[in-house]
C-alpha cells in the first residue's frame, strides 16, 4: 500500500522534539515490511535544506482567504533517508529557520491546502493519509468536506496525538482561510468556541491514535479540556507505543561515540564515554552519572530539577550532568547549582545532538520526573544503551519501564515532586553499589527491543482495517 505521513517536523530535516523521531523512522520501517511509505513536510531555511539538492515536482497556486499563494513541492533527489522525501515550498509563508511560529495559524493552514492540492490531482491516490499531530489537524475535516478536495474523500485518513497539550487553536475570524465547505459543518471545526485543529482532527479522522496505549487511557480524564470528545470517539481511538530507529540509535555503530561497545563490551564501552563526559563536564567519574536530556518545560517536570538536584547533590555520592533548554528561569538556575555543587553538577544549555547519544552512553541513570509523557522516548533510549531509567510512571513511561522491585529494570515513582524524585535517586544509587546486580540489569536492559518493527506492523494492520471500509 501506499501511505503518505503529513507532518511539520520529520528527522534529519527539522527537529524540535520526538514528533520528529516519529516521522523520521516509521515510515523506513514501514518500507522494509513491503510498503511505499513517505513524508510530506515544509521546507525550512535550515542546514539540511541547504546541504542537500532537491527537484521540483508540482508547482501550483492557492488562495489563503482573498490571496494568492505561489508553492512548489520538492523531492529529496538522494535515497539518504530510506524513505521519499517531499518539502512544500511556500516562500512567503514557510521558508523561514523556525520550524514553528508566531503567525503558524497562517503558516500551516497554507501548508495542509498545498499537500491536498498536490495530492488530489495525482493519477494514483495514497491508501493512507497519515496525519501527526494539530499542525495538520485540519486535513482530515478539508479531505471530507472542502469542495475542491472531493476525490480524496473515500482516502482513509489516520491522526495521531503526540501531545495532546499543544491543539493549535485559533479564532472563527480566519475561518476564511479554510477552502470552501458548507457552512452547516463548522462546528466539526469548533471547540470551545474557537477553531480547534486536534478536536477537527479528532472528529473528523477515520481513526485517532496516540503513542502509547496508557496515554490514549489517561486522555479520557486529562486532555487539556477535549476529555469529552474523545471518550465520545472512543470507539475509533486506539494507542499504538512508538519505536526507536535501532539503526540509528545502536552502540555498537553509531559513529557519535568515544567507543562503541555491544552488550558483551558494554562495562568497557560505558566507562569510555562516561570518563570522556566527566572530563569534558569536571565530574568525578568514580561516582555514579545522571543524566537528564529534553525541554526545559513544565510538562517534563523542568520547574523542580533544581530543587530535585539540590535534595540529591548534598551527600556528594552523584554526579549529574543536563542537557536542555526551555524555561529561562530554569536555565539560571542551573547557573547557580553549577557553583554550589562544583564538581558534581554541570549543565549543557542548548541541544547538541552529539552530545545526547554520549550520554546515553556513559550516563548510569536517565531522569525523567515527566507530569505528562505521552510515550516517551528518551528512556527507550537509554535502555538500548545501558543506561537506568528513574521515572514518572505516566503515559509511554508507565508502558515501558517496570520498577526494579517488581522485577523489573528501572525506578519509578508515583508522583512528581521533589521530594518522590530524590528517593527513587536515592534507591538507584543504593542499587549502584550493588555492581554485580547493577552490571547484569545493564546487560538485560540492553536485550529489550523497542525497536519500531512491532509498531509498524500494528500501523499497518490498522491501515488494512480501513482499506476495507473504503
Amino acid at each position: 500500500m501506499t501511505i503518505y505521513h503529513i507532518s511539520a517536523e520529520c528527522f534529519p530535516v527539522a527537529k524540535v522534539g520526538g514528533l520528529a523521531d516519529v516521522v523520521g523512522a516509521l515510515p523506513k520501517y514501514q518500507n522494509n515490511l513491503g510498503h511505499q511509505s513517505c513524508v510530506i513536510m515544509p521546507f525550512y531555511d535550515n542546514k539540511f535544506t541547504q546541504n542537500n539538492t532537491f527537484e521540483s515536482v508540482f508547482t501550483a497556486t492557492f488562495l489563503l482567504g482573498n490571496e494568492k499563494v505561489n508553492f512548489r513541492v520538492f523531492k529529496l533527489k538522494n535515497k539518504s533517508l530510506d524513505f521519499n522525501i517531499f518539502l512544500v515550498d511556500i516562500p512567503e509563508l514557510l521558508f523561514t529557520n523556525n520550524i514553528y511560529s508566531n503567525d503558524d495559524t497562517n503558516r500551516f493552514i497554507a501548508f495542509q491546502i498545498a499537500v491536498l492540492q498536490w495530492i488530489s490531482q495525482m493519477e494514483v491516490l495514497p491508501d493512507i493519509i497519515h496525519c501527526h499531530d494539530h499542525h495538520v489537524g485540519l486535513m482530515p475535516f478539508m479531505m471530507s468536506h472542502a469542495d475542491q478536495f472531493k476525490s480524496l474523500k473515500r482516502v482513509p485518513s489516520v491522526f495521531t496525538i503526540h501531545n495532546a497539550q499543544y491543539q493549535g487553536q485559533f479564532s472563527h475570524s480566519k475561518e476564511n482561510l479554510i477552502p470552501e465547505f458548507d457552512k452547516n459543518l463548522t462546528g466539526l471545526l469548533d471547540w470551545d468556541e474557537q477553531i480547534n485543529p486536534l478536536a477537527t482532527a479528532i472528529k473528523c479522522a477515520w481513526r485517532v491514535t496516540t503513542v502509547s496505549p496508557s496515554y490514549m487511557n489517561e486522555l479520557m480524564y486529562n486532555a487539556k479540556g477535549l476529555e469529552s470528545l474523545l471518550s465520545s470517539e472512543r470507539n475509533k481511538c486506539i494507542g499504538i507505543l512508538n519505536g526507536i530507529d535501532d539503526v540509528v540509535w545502536n552502540p555498537k555503530t553509531d559513529g557519535f561515540l568515544i567507543k562503541n561497545y555491544s552488550k558483551k563490551t558494554v562495562i568497557s564501552g560505558k566507562k569510555a564515554n562516561k570518563q570522556w563526559l566527566c572530563k569534558t563536564f569536571g565530574l568525578d567519574e568514580k561516582l555514579p552519572l545522571y543524566i537528564f536530556i529534553g525541554r526545559l518545560v513544565y510538562e517534563k517536570g523542568a520547574d523542580l530539577l533544581s530543587e530535585i538536584f539540590d535534595i540529591s547533590l548534598q551527600d556528594t555520592q552523584k554526579s549529574i550532568l543536563l542537557l536542555g533548554s526551555g524555561d529561562q528561569k530554569v536555565e539560571r538556575g542551573f547557573e547557580q547549582l553549577k557553583e554550589k555543587y562544583a564538581g558534581y553538577f554541570n549543565a549543557f544549555i542548548g541541544y547538541d545532538e552529539r552530545l545526547s547519544h554520549i550520554m546515553y552512553a556513559g550516563g548510569d541513570f536517565l531522569l525523567m520526573p515527566s507530569r505528562i509523557e505521552p510515550c516517551g522516548l528518551n528512556q527507550m533510549y537509554s535502555l538500548r544503551y545501558g543506561t537506568i531509567p528513574i521515572v514518572h510512571k505516566v503515559g509511554g513511561l508507565k508502558d515501558t519501564v517496570t520498577d526494579i522491585n517488581d522485577h523489573g529494570f528501572g525506578f519509578c515513582h508515583e508522583g512528581v515532586s521533589a521530594i518522590e524524585v530524590s528517593k527513587a535517586i536515592s534507591r538507584a544509587n543504593a542499587f549502584y553499589a550493588r555492581v554485580e546486580d547493577f552490571r547484569k540489569t545493564l546487560k538485560r536492559i540492553m536485550d529489550i527491543d523497542h525497536s519500531w518493527q512491532y509498531s509498524a506492523k500494528q500501523y499497518i494492520r490498522l491501515y488494512n482495517e480501513l482499506i476495507k471500509l473504503k
